[in-house]
């Protein structure tokens, strides 16, 4: 078995002739908690789709969990356990019925004994009875990670999963995502939060649908690329500056503006 659970390169993806993703390359270790940084609109969620099976790539290849991202995402969408952007389970239903009706999803046997023992790990067994629609974003972002682990995938894909919600509720999800990595599971979870990137194993950053690098924590946010650079111009100029950036943060080019300064 390979070392590497996400191990893809060259991949590309376009929406008529916008081109989402451009030549996107990334390997993640087993048991490895990988952090995806970049802007919105830079190409996160299109990537993670592409590696759970949801999106087929125009073009590239590789593997995820050791089976092709092209031939085979019905294979991988069995082995992943993906955790969108925002809350996608059923207000009207409990969180038991929730995970109950995930369970059937997935055609597992034993369905109530998953579930009830997954209401433990997840310490959400004083609350099963309670309706989705009713919890804070902390509780409801601890449901949406209960059904993601219902299946025991080897692989978690994490979009922005703390966003929205409190400071308390973050560090007790990191600590989970911890105690998975280390029974073995692999993580691979965007954020924008620099203290969680921090707690990342390896990080990449994805910017106008280009990976521009890739690293440990220390190594990505304190690249002069990323973190050390100025430049200083006029209010005159911001509307051409702006229009150029994309250019600029990817390399192309440096910036013309009436000053320049390396901070």
């Amino acid at each position: 078995m390979s070392e590497l659970a996400i191990d893809v390169r060259g991949l590309n993806k376009a929406f008529g002739k916008k081109h989402v993703v451009k030549d996107f390359s990334l390997q993640v270790q087993r048991g490895e908690i990988y952090g995806f940084l970049g802007p919105n609109g830079s190409g996160k969620t299109t990537s993670i789709r592409m590696l759970c099976g949801l999106l087929k790539p125009d073009s590239g290849h590789g593997t995820c969990l050791g089976y092709d991202v092209i031939k085979d995402p019905a294979s991988i969408k069995r082995e992943v356990g993906y955790m969108t952007q925002r809350f996608s389970l059923w207000e009207d239903l409990t969180i038991r019925e929730n995970l109950e009706f995930v369970a059937r999803m997935y055609g597992m046997r034993e369905r109530k004994q998953a579930v009830d023992s997954l209401l433990k790990e997840i310490s959400l067994e004083t609350r099963k009875d309670q309706l989705a629609g009713t919890l804070s974003g902390g509780w409801k972002q601890r449901l949406a990670l209960a059904a993601c682990m219902l299946h025991r995938p080897k692989l978690l894909l994490l979009d922005e999963p703390t966003a929205g919600v409190d400071p308390q509720a973050r560090r007790d999800f990191w600590e989970e995502i911890h105690a998975l990595a280390a029974t073995g599971i692999s993580v691979l979870v965007s954020t924008h939060y620099m203290d969680e990137a921090e707690r990342c194993h390896r990080l990449a950053y994805i910017a106008y649908g280009k990976l521009l690098t890739t690293g440990t924590p220390d190594e990505v946010l304190h690249q002069v690329s990323l973190s050390r650079r100025i430049w200083i111009t006029s209010l005159t100029r911001m509307a051409r500056m702006r229009a150029r950036l994309p250019e600029v943060l990817i390399g192309r080019s440096p910036p013309s503006g009436p000053r320049s300064s390396g901070g």
